[in-house]
């Protein structure tokens, strides 16, 4: 099978102001954290060749017409995009203007998912619990009253981007500060989100239907943190002290669970998944509530795919633990993308019945 492999370089993001429509003047030091370093891309391209041919197209400004020119049999999608908050949906609304399949959510799905308050909307209309959260798109619209410890997030990022140590507030003081950085950061509304102060997981699905799977449990361990910071799962914490020459022992899969709660966990993340539309892979973080019960913080239908062990990547982390090696995983989410699309083998190449 001919394979696109569509993505943003990390390492290009001094090129990329040229091709963006009115950059931010003062961008935030985290604007290309989403995007995928070039050992990341070529893992991901060397796992695809073992069984398919892989043309390699950046995200920029000529996609469009290399992929309109190419008309790959698929194209394996982990582009993030950079501005507005369709950036995640743009490659795919793109392809599907053109008539190409893809691996991964549609449009609208990955829209959906990287607005959190969107997100937290139909989960509660699908009754998937989801912590209690309120939106302040200016600072009148802080909540006069508010239960605390919460959380203050950007509602338009991914890859922990604006949940810095800081994002933990405990009293109105620090969370009027909060929601003004983020305001002033990242030009975008605040999520005011109800704390959970149970254990915390991020559970991997690979697969549609009845071929879903749920990935061993990662559990997240803030024991492993540095002394006085907050038990969150902060940009530092993912970005900062986690270091590939000096990993953080803190992750656990499977994570240590009793079979009820691993239960509960798996079928609120199938929930999510269905609620969503979400297709062929996403990662769910999922933590406790106060009665240990299980609730969605957020879906990361283009998940994080670092290759390396030592880089504590969770989605390659849960594959390993389910006898999965990083090219065993990359094969699967095209096969599963290629199992959706009725892709067929004929006369040498795939097509797509019903499709184009």
């Amino acid at each position: 099978m001919n394979i696109a492999l569509s993505f943003n370089l990390k390492a290009g993001a001094e090129g990329v102001q040229d091709a963006a429509a009115e950059p931010p003047s003062e961008p935030p030091d985290d604007l290309y954290a989403e995007w995928d370093d070039i050992h990341t891309i070529n893992a991901v391209a060397g796992a695809l060749r073992s069984r398919h041919n892989v043309t390699l197209v950046e995200a920029d400004l000529d996609v469009f017409e290399r992929c309109r020119l190419l008309r790959p049999d698929l194209v394996f999608n982990i582009a993030e995009g950079l501005h507005g908050v369709s950036r995640e949906a743009q490659i795919p609304a793109m392809l599907d203007m053109l008539g190409l399949p893809y691996t991964g959510s549609d449009p609208l799905t990955l829209g959906l998912c990287l607005d959190k308050r969107r997100t937290k909307e139909i989960l509660a209309h699908h009754r998937v619990a989801t912590p209690r959260f309120v939106v302040a798109s200016s600072m009148v619209e802080i909540p006069a009253r508010f239960s605390y410890p919460a959380m203050v997030k950007p509602t338009l990022e991914g890859s922990s981007k604006g949940v810095t140590d800081r994002a933990l507030v405990r009293n109105r003081r620090e969370l009027v500060r909060q929601v003004q950085w983020v305001l002033e950061t990242y030009r975008q509304p605040a999520l005011i989100e109800e704390f959970l102060p149970g254990r915390e997981f991020t559970v991997a699905m690979l697969g549609n239907g009845s071929d879903l799977r749920v990935l061993p449990i990662v559990e997240i361990n803030f024991d492993s943190l540095p002394a006085g910071v907050n038990p969150i799962y902060s940009y530092e914490a993912k970005w900062l002290w986690d270091q590939e020459q000096d990993p953080l022992q803190i992750f656990t899969c499977p994570a240590q669970l009793e079979p009820l709660l691993r239960r509960q966990i798996e079928e609120l993340c199938r929930r999510a998944f269905a609620a969503l539309g979400c297709r062929d892979w996403c990662r769910i973080d999922v933590r406790l509530d106060g009665r240990g019960l299980p609730q969605v913080i957020e879906l990361n239908p283009l998940p994080g795919i670092l290759p390396r062990p030592e880089q504590n990547s969770c989605f390659p982390k849960a594959a390993r633990a389910a006898g999965l090696s990083y090219d065993q995983l990359i094969l699967a989410v095209a096969d599963a993308a290629a199992a959706r699309l009725n892709l067929y083998e004929q006369g040498g190449c795939y097509e797509s019945r019903g499709l184009l």
